[in-house]
């Protein structure tokens, strides 16, 4: 779940593949601990989160200490718990409150645990954009993707996914 916090907390405005995506897989080999929330919230105690990153942004480490306390509050401790926990807009909303989470983060986490959701970030207004589609609102672009995946008989987060990595790829 560490990771799991840190990708989310840590990814926005950031190379996922060159930058974030080493730095997880490094924090997973060295934080094995931390495959819980209470591991990973027992490190954030004793160990510097910006350090075993190698990231130093106060705002992105702030961001994930907050995400972990939230979920330990409530009782969130696997990827299995958070996955049900996400099915509450109460509990949508209060990640919600994080400062550093939007409405891209919390789709974003939840793909992230076995979730089906269009998270809509740069590449894929940039790929909606080249398509023809305006400049539209989070939640109105998402709904695109949404109907589009729908259409192509497609699962929506499976559509975010390839857009994601095409466009990934181009810039």
């Amino acid at each position: 779940m560490g990771a799991v916090i840190c990708d989310v907390s840590f990814q926005p405005r950031c190379n996922y593949e060159r930058t974030l995506r080493p730095r997880l897989l490094h924090l997973q080999l060295s934080w094995a601990d931390a495959r819980t929330v209470r591991g990973f919230q027992r490190r954030l105690v004793t160990e510097d989160l910006a350090v075993a990153m190698k990231f130093n942004h106060a705002q992105k480490v702030a961001t994930a200490h907050a995400i972990t306390d939230l979920l330990a509050a409530d009782g969130v401790d696997t990827r299995e718990d958070l996955h049900t926990w996400l099915d509450h807009q109460a509990n949508r909303a209060a990640l919600r409150t994080v400062k550093g989470v939007g409405p891209k983060s919390i789709d974003y986490i939840g793909n992230l645990v076995g979730r089906s959701h269009v998270a809509v970030d740069v590449h894929l207004r940039a790929f909606a954009v080249d398509a023809g589609v305006p400049d539209l609102p989070y939640d109105q672009l998402r709904a695109v993707y949404e109907e589009a995946a729908a259409l192509l008989g497609h699962d929506k987060g499976a559509l975010e996914h390839a857009v994601w990595r095409h466009r990934s790829k181009a810039t």
